[in-house]
């Protein structure tokens, strides 16, 4: 089984392309064009994704977000939340690489194996980066108006912290 689990790649590589001879398919330049498409798409959310991480830079150093982690801390209380994974909880929706940040440093002080590490290795691995992707995604295909989809994508992220609260106190 082991030996499978390492080829699988290799495997559905060997199958995308034996599919493509099959179907008389030139895979090698349908490869090609589309590695250039995937260079143009790069080269048109490059601004997106650099204000974005302008944008978590900024609210990290100004340190805004220790002020509004104190003026929440009275209602995460209420949920069961521990106050010390509120950073994770609010750099989350806006970058991955800084939600990751917060969450080592958040293991390394706390540890895995308490509430607080058990609480945030959840809440990492069940919510959304929603602004990076709206942003990324969206910009990429040029949708201006995102609707319903932002307030979508913050309940699910509500109720995926709601649950990990939940879950770590059944479970563990």
């Amino acid at each position: 089984m082991d030996y499978i689990i390492k080829a699988i790649i290799p495997i559905i590589i060997f199958t995308i392309i034996t599919y493509g001879v099959f179907k008389k398919v030139k895979v090698y330049e349908c490869f090609v064009e589309g590695a250039k498409e995937g260079i143009g798409i790069c080269i048109r959310i490059f601004p997106y994704l650099l204000a974005m991480i302008i944008a978590v830079g900024v609210f990290r150093e100004s340190k805004a977000l220790d002020y509004f982690i104190s003026l929440i801390k009275p209602i995460v209380k209420i949920i069961g939340l521990p106050p010390e994974v509120v950073p994770l909880v609010l750099i989350k929706p806006l970058s991955g690489s800084g939600a990751l940040g917060i969450f080592a440093e958040t293991l390394n002080k706390f540890g895995p194996d308490n509430y607080i590490g058990r609480v945030s290795s959840i809440i990492m691995g069940s919510t959304e980066t929603i602004f990076y992707t709206l942003t990324v995604y969206f910009g990429a295909v040029g949708i201006k108006k995102i609707r319903h989809t932002l307030w979508a994508a913050i309940m699910a992220d509500i109720a995926s912290i709601i649950a990990a609260v939940i879950i770590t106190r059944i479970m563990f």
